[in-house]
């Protein structure tokens, strides 16, 4: 086949697959959630619930799309595309099987932090187009934590690249064939994961949206398709870090016996389903315990991690 009509196939494929995914999540979350905390989930509309689904898309597509005559009209109706576009972007590095990946750029990984790094600006926007204190509050709060912990995630990544020696996902795959990178890099995934729960703003770290204190945070003004663009871009976040923590920690499409893209499959919905239940299990922290944990203890966890980890790097080098 043509490099320039597979490229744009699995572009195509991979839109539609992320759109359909994040669409069902709503409905996986519930019936999980109802699951774990023993009562009735989604279960009406169609088998197991699947047409609430339909109805719930039918729902929000026949709302009024409002936009307040206080706000920034412009910079009001652009904010919501920004998280989903930076967000489904971010999957174009990520290697689901051999040979199957939108870009194998030698920077992977830095292309993937760029990308989870311009969701902030959908945030920012958000809140400060809306011109409502409650956005502004709820945006303000979003980025502290979100530009915070995206120090912490970077450096908790930085383990895995000086055992590689290399940005590219690809590579950082195959560096795990004999040990899953989850052992060795354990306070690496600890801290990546935490920092992905804030950084897709999910439960307990869901503080810029406290509804009794917030209203919906930064996203109260909207209704229609732009709030259901951020709520499509949270569940597209959650997949997008189960993606990478599946790659980076937990040997990505390596494998026995199944095909490499249903084990990648299969250990992305484990991590989603753990999202999840950690939404159903945690309280939600005050907003000054959250920055705290993160800079008096993310931190120095990360720093921990990077030190170590290049000396031991080194001195296995000087060894040789």
């Amino acid at each position: 086949m043509n490099p320039i009509l597979f490229h744009l196939l699995t572009i195509v494929i991979l839109l539609a697959a992320l759109l359909t995914v994040a669409s069902m999540l709503i409905w996986g979350e519930r019936r999980l959630l109802a699951l774990w905390q023993d009562r009735y989930g989604p279960n009406r509309v169609g088998p197991l619930g699947l047409g609430q689904v339909v109805a719930d898309i039918v729902k929000i597509l026949a709302k009024e799309d409002w936009i307040p005559p206080f706000a920034d009209k412009a910079v009001f109706q652009i904010a919501p595309g920004v998280i989903l576009v930076a967000t489904m972007t971010a999957f174009a590095v990520v290697p689901f099987a051999p040979g199957l990946a939108v870009a194998d750029v030698n920077v992977g990984l830095l292309f993937f932090l760029a990308m989870s790094s311009m969701s902030v600006y959908s945030v920012a926007l958000a809140g400060w187009s809306s011109n409502d204190k409650y956005s502004l509050l709820g945006s303000m709060r979003a980025i502290s934590q979100m530009v915070s912990y995206e120090v912490f995630m970077g450096l908790s990544l930085m383990g895995v690249v000086i055992q590689v020696g290399s940005f590219r996902l690809g590579d950082i795959v195959l560096a795990q064939q004999r040990l899953w990178f989850a052992l060795p890099q354990f306070l690496g995934l600890v801290v990546f994961f935490i920092a992905g729960l804030a950084e897709t703003r999910r439960i307990p770290y869901d503080l810029p949206e406290a509804e009794n204190e917030l209203v919906a945070g930064y996203h109260t003004e909207y209704s229609g398709m732009k709030f259901a663009s951020f709520f499509l871009g949270e569940y597209v976040g959650v997949t997008l870090f189960s993606s990478l923590v599946t790659t980076l920690f937990l040997g990505g499409w390596l494998g026995p016996v199944l095909p490499p893209l249903v084990w990648f499959i299969l250990k992305t919905v484990l991590l989603v389903c753990l999202f999840i239940l950690v939404r159903g299990s945690l309280p939600r922290p005050r907003y000054d315990q959250l920055m705290a944990m993160g800079w008096k203890i993310m931190l120095p966890l990360s720093l921990a991690n990077l030190l170590v980890t290049g000396a031991i790097v080194l001195a296995r080098e000087g060894a040789r």
